[in-house]
Protein backbone atom coordinates (compact mmCIF):
# COMPACT_ATOMS: atom_id res chain seq x y z
CA UNK A 1 0.00 0.00 0.00
CA UNK A 2 1.82 3.20 -1.25
CA UNK A 3 1.14 6.52 -1.99
CA UNK A 4 0.51 7.81 -5.63
CA UNK A 5 1.91 10.49 -6.82
CA UNK A 6 1.08 13.97 -4.97
CA UNK A 7 1.09 17.70 -5.69
CA UNK A 8 3.93 19.15 -4.55
CA UNK A 9 1.38 21.22 -2.31
CA UNK A 10 -0.45 18.29 -1.11
CA UNK A 11 3.20 16.07 0.14
CA UNK A 12 4.46 19.62 1.52
CA UNK A 13 0.41 19.17 3.68
CA UNK A 14 0.96 15.71 4.96
CA UNK A 15 4.56 16.74 6.40
CA UNK A 16 4.24 20.41 7.77
CA UNK A 17 0.40 18.55 9.17
CA UNK A 18 2.52 15.85 10.99
CA UNK A 19 4.87 17.74 12.45
CA UNK A 20 2.59 19.91 13.66
CA UNK A 21 1.01 16.62 15.27
CA UNK A 22 4.24 15.75 16.97
CA UNK A 23 4.85 19.04 18.39
CA UNK A 24 1.32 19.04 19.67
CA UNK A 25 0.85 15.95 21.28
CA UNK A 26 4.30 15.88 22.07
CA UNK A 27 4.05 18.46 25.05
CA UNK A 28 0.72 17.74 25.83
CA UNK A 29 1.45 14.05 26.67
CA UNK A 30 4.66 15.40 29.11
CA UNK A 31 2.41 16.94 31.30
CA UNK A 32 1.99 13.51 33.63
CA UNK A 33 5.92 14.65 34.38
CA UNK A 34 4.60 17.95 35.87
CA UNK A 35 2.12 16.11 38.59
CA UNK A 36 4.68 15.12 41.29
CA UNK A 37 6.65 18.77 41.20
CA UNK A 38 4.06 21.05 40.95
CA UNK A 39 2.10 19.45 44.07
CA UNK A 40 5.18 19.05 45.95
CA UNK A 41 5.99 23.06 45.29
CA UNK A 42 2.85 23.88 46.31
CA UNK A 43 1.64 21.41 48.91
CA UNK A 44 -1.65 20.23 46.60
CA UNK A 45 -2.58 16.63 46.88
CA UNK A 46 -2.77 15.03 43.35
CA UNK A 47 -6.07 15.45 43.11
CA UNK A 48 -5.53 19.28 42.37
CA UNK A 49 -3.47 18.62 39.47
CA UNK A 50 -5.77 16.08 38.35
CA UNK A 51 -8.66 18.39 38.29
CA UNK A 52 -6.47 21.03 36.52
CA UNK A 53 -5.68 18.32 33.74
CA UNK A 54 -9.07 16.97 33.93
CA UNK A 55 -10.36 20.34 32.84
CA UNK A 56 -8.39 20.30 30.08
CA UNK A 57 -9.04 17.09 28.39
CA UNK A 58 -12.78 18.42 28.52
CA UNK A 59 -11.63 21.83 27.58
CA UNK A 60 -10.32 20.37 24.62
CA UNK A 61 -13.25 17.92 23.82
CA UNK A 62 -15.76 20.76 23.99
CA UNK A 63 -13.80 23.09 22.43
CA UNK A 64 -12.65 20.70 19.21
CA UNK A 65 -16.62 20.88 17.96
CA UNK A 66 -15.97 24.83 18.08
CA UNK A 67 -12.45 24.28 16.37
CA UNK A 68 -14.02 22.07 13.77
CA UNK A 69 -16.82 24.05 12.60
CA UNK A 70 -14.97 27.03 12.63
CA UNK A 71 -11.98 25.43 10.42
CA UNK A 72 -14.97 23.52 8.13
CA UNK A 73 -16.24 27.18 7.38
CA UNK A 74 -13.06 29.44 7.61
CA UNK A 75 -10.02 27.07 6.87
CA UNK A 76 -7.58 24.94 9.14
CA UNK A 77 -4.50 27.93 9.27
CA UNK A 78 -6.47 30.58 11.30
CA UNK A 79 -8.23 27.87 13.67
CA UNK A 80 -4.22 26.28 13.78
CA UNK A 81 -2.87 29.89 14.99
CA UNK A 82 -5.29 30.30 17.16
CA UNK A 83 -4.82 27.01 19.21
CA UNK A 84 -0.85 27.33 19.00
CA UNK A 85 -0.86 31.32 20.70
CA UNK A 86 -3.33 29.49 23.45
CA UNK A 87 -0.88 26.72 23.78
CA UNK A 88 1.89 28.79 24.53
CA UNK A 89 -0.17 31.25 26.43
CA UNK A 90 -1.45 28.01 28.77
CA UNK A 91 1.82 26.78 29.62
CA UNK A 92 3.38 29.94 30.01
CA UNK A 93 0.98 30.36 33.17
CA UNK A 94 1.68 26.81 34.36
CA UNK A 95 5.18 27.94 34.73
CA UNK A 96 5.84 28.54 38.59
CA UNK A 97 1.91 28.42 39.43
CA UNK A 98 1.25 28.85 42.94
CA UNK A 99 -2.54 29.36 42.71
CA UNK A 100 -5.12 26.43 41.91
CA UNK A 101 -7.17 29.31 40.21
CA UNK A 102 -4.25 29.72 37.70
CA UNK A 103 -3.70 26.66 37.24
CA UNK A 104 -6.76 25.65 36.30
CA UNK A 105 -6.87 28.72 33.95
CA UNK A 106 -3.24 27.98 32.27
CA UNK A 107 -2.95 24.28 32.61
CA UNK A 108 -6.72 23.50 32.31
CA UNK A 109 -8.55 25.85 30.27
CA UNK A 110 -5.78 27.47 28.05
CA UNK A 111 -4.04 24.46 27.08
CA UNK A 112 -6.94 22.78 26.32
CA UNK A 113 -8.32 25.18 23.95
CA UNK A 114 -4.98 25.03 22.23
CA UNK A 115 -4.91 21.51 21.99
CA UNK A 116 -8.27 21.49 20.62
CA UNK A 117 -7.02 24.14 17.92
CA UNK A 118 -3.78 21.79 16.63
CA UNK A 119 -4.46 18.51 16.98
CA UNK A 120 -6.67 15.85 15.12
CA UNK A 121 -9.88 17.20 14.99
CA UNK A 122 -8.32 20.27 12.62
CA UNK A 123 -5.40 18.23 11.01
CA UNK A 124 -6.67 14.22 10.08
CA UNK A 125 -9.51 16.02 7.72
CA UNK A 126 -7.01 18.39 6.14
CA UNK A 127 -4.83 15.38 5.72
CA UNK A 128 -7.72 12.96 4.43
CA UNK A 129 -8.78 15.38 2.10
CA UNK A 130 -5.68 16.10 0.47
CA UNK A 131 -5.13 12.57 -1.18
CA UNK A 132 -7.51 9.81 -3.03
CA UNK A 133 -10.26 8.37 -0.95
CA UNK A 134 -8.18 4.70 -1.00
CA UNK A 135 -5.11 5.76 0.31
CA UNK A 136 -7.94 7.95 3.52
CA UNK A 137 -7.24 5.28 6.11
CA UNK A 138 -3.02 4.75 5.33
CA UNK A 139 -2.88 9.02 5.42
CA UNK A 140 -5.16 8.62 8.42
CA UNK A 141 -2.62 6.22 9.63
CA UNK A 142 0.34 8.26 9.35
CA UNK A 143 -1.10 11.56 11.18
CA UNK A 144 -1.84 8.92 13.64
CA UNK A 145 1.76 7.86 13.95
CA UNK A 146 3.16 10.91 13.80
CA UNK A 147 1.64 12.26 16.93
CA UNK A 148 2.44 9.16 18.42
CA UNK A 149 6.52 9.91 17.55
CA UNK A 150 5.95 13.32 19.21
CA UNK A 151 5.03 11.62 22.37
CA UNK A 152 7.78 9.24 21.87
CA UNK A 153 10.57 11.88 21.32
CA UNK A 154 9.44 14.69 23.53
CA UNK A 155 8.57 13.56 26.69
CA UNK A 156 11.82 12.62 27.44
CA UNK A 157 13.35 16.34 26.18
CA UNK A 158 10.69 17.27 28.91
CA UNK A 159 12.03 15.14 31.59
CA UNK A 160 15.63 16.33 30.59
CA UNK A 161 14.51 20.18 30.55
CA UNK A 162 13.31 19.69 34.50
CA UNK A 163 16.28 18.27 35.07
CA UNK A 164 18.44 21.19 33.44
CA UNK A 165 15.70 24.29 34.09
CA UNK A 166 13.48 22.88 36.89
CA UNK A 167 9.81 22.40 36.46
CA UNK A 168 8.94 25.95 35.55
CA UNK A 169 11.95 26.97 33.25
CA UNK A 170 10.90 23.45 31.36
CA UNK A 171 7.48 24.98 31.02
CA UNK A 172 9.02 28.46 29.93
CA UNK A 173 10.86 26.52 27.02
CA UNK A 174 8.22 24.05 26.04
CA UNK A 175 5.82 27.53 25.93
CA UNK A 176 7.91 28.67 22.91
CA UNK A 177 7.84 25.59 21.49
CA UNK A 178 3.90 25.63 21.13
CA UNK A 179 4.30 29.01 19.37
CA UNK A 180 6.37 27.49 16.92
CA UNK A 181 3.36 25.40 15.84
CA UNK A 182 1.79 28.41 13.45
CA UNK A 183 4.11 27.99 11.46
CA UNK A 184 3.74 24.87 10.64
CA UNK A 185 0.41 25.54 10.46
CA UNK A 186 1.17 27.93 7.14
CA UNK A 187 1.30 24.74 4.51
CA UNK A 188 -2.21 23.90 5.31
CA UNK A 189 -3.66 26.94 3.50
CA UNK A 190 -3.03 26.31 -0.03
CA UNK A 191 -4.15 22.18 -0.97
CA UNK A 192 -7.35 20.59 -1.66
CA UNK A 193 -8.09 20.78 1.75
CA UNK A 194 -9.86 24.12 1.39
CA UNK A 195 -11.27 23.49 -1.82
CA UNK A 196 -14.08 22.20 -1.63
CA UNK A 197 -15.63 25.11 0.61
CA UNK A 198 -15.05 27.78 -2.03
CA UNK A 199 -16.70 25.65 -4.55
CA UNK A 200 -20.24 26.53 -3.53
CA UNK A 201 -21.81 29.76 -2.32
CA UNK A 202 -22.26 30.71 1.85
CA UNK A 203 -26.04 30.01 1.17
CA UNK A 204 -26.03 26.41 -0.45
CA UNK A 205 -22.92 25.70 2.45
CA UNK A 206 -25.18 26.37 4.97
CA UNK A 207 -28.30 24.58 3.50
CA UNK A 208 -25.58 21.31 3.42
CA UNK A 209 -23.74 21.88 6.58
CA UNK A 210 -27.37 21.70 8.89
CA UNK A 211 -28.67 18.98 6.45
CA UNK A 212 -25.31 16.73 7.57
CA UNK A 213 -25.73 17.81 11.12
CA UNK A 214 -29.51 16.69 11.21
CA UNK A 215 -28.39 13.23 9.54
CA UNK A 216 -26.17 12.67 12.00
CA UNK A 217 -28.06 13.56 15.12
CA UNK A 218 -30.96 10.83 13.86
CA UNK A 219 -27.94 7.98 12.81
CA UNK A 220 -27.62 5.45 15.80
CA UNK A 221 -24.01 4.19 14.37
CA UNK A 222 -22.34 7.54 14.94
CA UNK A 223 -23.89 7.84 18.20
CA UNK A 224 -22.32 3.69 19.57
CA UNK A 225 -18.87 5.60 18.15
CA UNK A 226 -19.21 8.47 19.98
CA UNK A 227 -19.96 6.29 23.32
CA UNK A 228 -17.65 3.94 22.85
CA UNK A 229 -15.07 6.64 22.18
CA UNK A 230 -15.41 7.48 25.83
CA UNK A 231 -13.30 4.88 26.52
CA UNK A 232 -10.13 5.22 24.95
CA UNK A 233 -10.36 8.54 26.12
CA UNK A 234 -10.46 7.22 29.78
CA UNK A 235 -7.90 4.95 28.93
CA UNK A 236 -5.20 7.05 27.47
CA UNK A 237 -5.71 9.83 29.78
CA UNK A 238 -5.61 8.14 32.99
CA UNK A 239 -2.41 6.08 31.74
CA UNK A 240 -0.52 9.67 30.73
CA UNK A 241 -1.40 11.45 33.41
CA UNK A 242 -1.11 9.01 36.38
CA UNK A 243 1.32 6.74 35.08
CA UNK A 244 4.16 8.28 36.04
CA UNK A 245 3.23 8.84 39.53
CA UNK A 246 2.19 5.44 39.73
CA UNK A 247 5.45 4.38 38.94
CA UNK A 248 7.53 6.58 41.19
CA UNK A 249 5.52 5.28 44.30
CA UNK A 250 6.23 2.08 43.60
CA UNK A 251 10.05 3.02 43.55
CA UNK A 252 10.94 3.48 39.87
CA UNK A 253 13.06 6.38 38.88
CA UNK A 254 11.50 9.42 36.86
CA UNK A 255 13.68 8.23 33.76
CA UNK A 256 11.60 5.45 34.24
CA UNK A 257 8.14 6.95 33.95
CA UNK A 258 9.39 9.28 31.24
CA UNK A 259 10.81 6.27 28.94
CA UNK A 260 7.31 4.18 30.03
CA UNK A 261 5.19 7.22 28.30
CA UNK A 262 7.72 7.26 25.46
CA UNK A 263 7.84 3.92 24.42
CA UNK A 264 3.90 4.27 24.43
CA UNK A 265 4.41 6.81 21.84
CA UNK A 266 6.84 4.62 19.72
CA UNK A 267 5.03 1.40 19.85
CA UNK A 268 1.89 3.52 19.07
CA UNK A 269 4.09 4.44 15.56
CA UNK A 270 3.53 1.27 14.58
CA UNK A 271 0.66 -0.09 15.83
CA UNK A 272 -1.35 3.75 14.20
CA UNK A 273 0.19 2.54 10.94
CA UNK A 274 -0.98 -1.25 11.57
CA UNK A 275 -4.01 0.10 12.44
CA UNK A 276 -4.63 2.51 9.37
CA UNK A 277 -3.64 -0.23 7.10
CA UNK A 278 -5.51 -3.01 8.94
CA UNK A 279 -8.87 -0.54 8.24
CA UNK A 280 -8.44 -0.28 5.29
CA UNK A 281 -8.95 -4.35 4.49
CA UNK A 282 -11.08 -5.40 7.24
CA UNK A 283 -14.53 -3.76 8.86
CA UNK A 284 -13.32 -0.61 10.96
CA UNK A 285 -15.67 -2.11 13.84
CA UNK A 286 -14.02 -5.16 13.55
CA UNK A 287 -10.75 -3.38 14.32
CA UNK A 288 -11.86 -1.20 17.27
CA UNK A 289 -13.24 -4.65 18.73
CA UNK A 290 -9.86 -6.02 18.50
CA UNK A 291 -8.35 -2.91 19.98
CA UNK A 292 -10.42 -2.93 23.24
CA UNK A 293 -10.28 -6.65 23.47
CA UNK A 294 -6.66 -6.10 23.47
CA UNK A 295 -6.62 -3.15 26.13
CA UNK A 296 -8.69 -5.36 28.45
CA UNK A 297 -5.95 -8.48 28.64
CA UNK A 298 -3.47 -5.37 28.41
CA UNK A 299 -4.38 -4.03 32.00
CA UNK A 300 -5.58 -7.36 33.38
CA UNK A 301 -2.03 -8.81 33.00
CA UNK A 302 -0.08 -5.75 34.12
CA UNK A 303 -2.33 -6.00 37.71
CA UNK A 304 -1.93 -9.39 38.16
CA UNK A 305 1.89 -9.81 37.36
CA UNK A 306 4.36 -8.92 39.69
CA UNK A 307 5.24 -4.91 38.99
CA UNK A 308 8.68 -5.20 38.01
CA UNK A 309 10.89 -3.29 35.42
CA UNK A 310 9.90 -5.81 32.65
CA UNK A 311 6.86 -5.96 33.20
CA UNK A 312 6.92 -1.73 32.61
CA UNK A 313 8.37 -1.95 29.37
CA UNK A 314 6.47 -4.84 28.21
CA UNK A 315 2.70 -3.20 29.07
CA UNK A 316 4.36 0.49 27.60
CA UNK A 317 4.91 -1.82 23.91
CA UNK A 318 1.55 -3.48 24.62
CA UNK A 319 -0.88 -0.81 25.52
CA UNK A 320 1.64 1.47 22.63
CA UNK A 321 0.26 -0.71 19.81
CA UNK A 322 -3.22 -0.18 20.96
CA UNK A 323 -2.90 3.33 22.34
CA UNK A 324 -3.89 5.74 19.47
CA UNK A 325 -5.07 2.53 16.98
CA UNK A 326 -8.54 3.60 17.65
CA UNK A 327 -8.59 7.35 15.69
CA UNK A 328 -7.94 5.57 12.27
CA UNK A 329 -10.79 3.60 12.25
CA UNK A 330 -13.09 5.94 14.51
CA UNK A 331 -12.02 9.09 12.13
CA UNK A 332 -12.75 6.19 9.00
CA UNK A 333 -16.13 5.62 10.25
CA UNK A 334 -17.16 8.99 10.79
CA UNK A 335 -16.20 10.14 6.81
CA UNK A 336 -17.46 6.38 5.68
CA UNK A 337 -20.44 7.82 6.98
CA UNK A 338 -20.96 11.72 5.98
CA UNK A 339 -18.13 12.28 3.78
CA UNK A 340 -15.30 14.72 4.72
CA UNK A 341 -16.83 17.72 3.66
CA UNK A 342 -17.74 18.34 7.56
CA UNK A 343 -15.30 15.68 8.96
CA UNK A 344 -13.81 18.72 11.79
CA UNK A 345 -16.62 19.05 12.79
CA UNK A 346 -18.62 16.04 13.03
CA UNK A 347 -15.29 14.13 14.19
CA UNK A 348 -15.56 17.07 16.80
CA UNK A 349 -18.40 15.38 18.49
CA UNK A 350 -17.21 12.08 18.51
CA UNK A 351 -13.44 13.66 20.05
CA UNK A 352 -15.85 15.42 22.42
CA UNK A 353 -17.29 12.19 23.80
CA UNK A 354 -13.78 10.64 23.95
CA UNK A 355 -12.81 14.04 26.04
CA UNK A 356 -15.31 13.38 28.40
CA UNK A 357 -14.03 9.97 28.91
CA UNK A 358 -10.05 11.34 29.62
CA UNK A 359 -11.82 13.88 32.07
CA UNK A 360 -13.47 11.13 33.80
CA UNK A 361 -10.53 8.71 33.76
CA UNK A 362 -7.65 12.11 34.93
CA UNK A 363 -9.76 13.46 37.77
CA UNK A 364 -11.48 9.72 39.08
CA UNK A 365 -7.32 8.90 39.14
CA UNK A 366 -6.52 11.71 41.00
CA UNK A 367 -9.52 11.29 43.89
CA UNK A 368 -9.02 8.03 44.32
CA UNK A 369 -5.62 8.02 44.55
CA UNK A 370 -5.90 10.99 47.50
CA UNK A 371 -8.99 8.77 49.06
CA UNK A 372 -7.97 5.18 48.56
CA UNK A 373 -4.43 5.56 48.70
CA UNK A 374 -3.96 3.41 45.19
CA UNK A 375 -5.02 3.68 41.68
CA UNK A 376 -5.69 -0.13 41.37
CA UNK A 377 -9.70 1.02 41.42
CA UNK A 378 -9.24 2.79 38.09
CA UNK A 379 -7.01 0.11 36.20
CA UNK A 380 -9.84 -2.48 37.04
CA UNK A 381 -12.39 -0.16 35.87
CA UNK A 382 -10.47 0.18 32.60
CA UNK A 383 -10.78 -3.36 32.11
CA UNK A 384 -14.55 -3.35 32.69
CA UNK A 385 -15.12 -0.12 30.02
CA UNK A 386 -13.22 -2.28 27.72
CA UNK A 387 -15.78 -4.53 27.55
CA UNK A 388 -18.32 -2.20 27.69
CA UNK A 389 -16.77 -0.58 24.30
CA UNK A 390 -16.70 -3.93 22.94
CA UNK A 391 -20.10 -3.95 22.84
CA UNK A 392 -20.84 -0.77 21.71
CA UNK A 393 -19.13 -1.43 18.73
CA UNK A 394 -20.42 -4.29 17.67
CA UNK A 395 -23.90 -3.06 16.10
CA UNK A 396 -22.22 -0.46 14.39
CA UNK A 397 -23.00 -0.28 10.57
CA UNK A 398 -19.82 0.33 8.19
CA UNK A 399 -22.21 2.49 5.51
CA UNK A 400 -23.40 5.58 4.26
CA UNK A 401 -25.84 7.71 6.27
CA UNK A 402 -28.92 7.70 4.25
CA UNK A 403 -31.99 10.29 5.06
CA UNK A 404 -34.57 8.21 6.65
CA UNK A 405 -36.82 9.36 4.24
CA UNK A 406 -34.81 7.76 1.63
CA UNK A 407 -34.51 4.43 3.72
CA UNK A 408 -38.62 4.38 4.53
CA UNK A 409 -38.59 3.73 0.95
Amino acid sequence: MSFPRLPASSLWLIVSGCVLLMMSFGLRSSFGLFVSPITEANGWGRDTLGLALAIQNLAWGVIAVLAGGLADRFGNVKVLIGGSVLYAAGMWMTAGVSEVWALHTGTGLLVGAGVAGTAFGIVLPALARAVAPHQRQLVLGVGTAAGSMGQFLLVPVAQQLIGAFGWAGALHVMALMALAMAVLAMPLASSRATSAAAQVSPELAERDFRATLGLARGHLSYWLLTIGFFVCGYHVAFITVHMPAFLTDAGFAPEVAAWSIGLIGLCNVVGSLASGMLSGRFTMRGVLIAIYAGRAVAITAFMLLPLSLGSVWVFSCVMGLLWLATVPPTTGLVATMFGTRYMATLYGVVFLGHQVGSFSGVWLGGWLYETTGSYAGLWWSGVAMSLVAMALHWPIRESAAQPRAATAT
